[in-house]
């Protein structure tokens, strides 16, 4: 065999090999890009991107308008209000939705009221809120709740606030729980992972969180089989009713007793009493 062949044999190889490589190289890239595809999912249709940038960007300008004078421009917070980095899609929506939000001047109390705006302005602030940082998400409630099981999780965590009946109460520091007789399923869920004013937040699992809201929402028409509920605390203001009123009838009517005019008294004679 001739050198001249061996060396064309020798170049054949090499372009083989050259093109196994770049096949190789090729696959791998097409292997990386399907992954990152894989990871980072389809993009968004053009409208709903679109779509997005416009409730961003009409939560934008309305936070500017209403909340930036306290919240800062970026809701970094300031002298005037707290910062709302981290409040998530649920403190947003708890506070605009109940009209605690914005408030008529700084340092008010935050108290329930009518909203400020109409719900497809709050859907803007709330996403734009959201977009400042990660906080928590808007809870999903079920309907269903164990009653009992809801019973005992407010007993213990929710009553020395609130009151045995959910009628609300002062917890000291000029600070008061709320009323809990206007609040609907969602503001029970959505205040138990926000925590709003002095009330902790709590980490309960779904069908805890779901108990509480069902038993928030028996106690705003219990059922009352013994007559008038007298705040729903048992037999103590049961008992100290029936003193103040029994008491309050048994004076009464005996001052009435003894104001009634009396007869004439026979005289008895003299001879009679010795």
């Amino acid at each position: 065999m001739t050198p001249s062949r061996h060396a064309s044999r020798r170049d054949e190889r090499t372009r083989v090999g050259a093109l196994r490589g770049y096949a190789a190289i090729l696959g791998i890239a097409i292997a990386s890009l399907v992954a990152a595809g894989m990871v980072t999912g389809p993009p968004l249709p053009v409208d709903a991107a679109e779509a997005g940038g416009a409730v961003r960007e009409q939560g934008a300008s309305l936070f500017l308008q209403n909340c930036a004078s306290c919240h800062g421009p970026e809701g970094q917070g300031g002298p005037a209000g707290p910062t709302l980095i981290g409040t998530g899609s649920a403190g947003a929506d708890f506070y605009l939705r109940t009209g605690r939000m914005p408030l008529g001047a700084p340092n008010q109390p935050a108290q329930r009221g009518e909203p400020h705006f109409d719900d497809e302005q709050i859907a803007a602030l709330v996403e734009y809120v959201a977009s400042l940082g990660p906080g928590p998400e808007i809870p999903q409630v079920t309907e269903g709740g164990e009653l009992h099981r809801g019973f005992e999780l407010y007993t213990a965590n929710c009553a020395a606030c609130h009151g045995a009946a959910g009628t609300g109460n002062a917890v000291g520091g000029g600070a008061a729980a709320a009323n809990l007789h206007q609040a609907n399923s969602l503001d029970v869920a959505e205040a138990m992972v926000v925590g709003p004013g002095v009330m902790p937040r709590f980490d309960f699992d779904q069908a805890d969180q779901d108990a509480i809201v069902a038993y928030v929402l028996y106690l705003q028409d219990p059922t009352t089989p013994g007559g008038l509920p007298l705040g729903g605390f048992g037999p103590v203001s049961e008992g100290f009713v029936a003193v103040v009123v029994g008491l309050t009838i048994f004076v009464a009517v005996a001052r009435f007793v003894g104001r009634r005019p009396r007869g004439p008294q026979a005289e008895v004679p003299a001879e009679e009493i010795q």
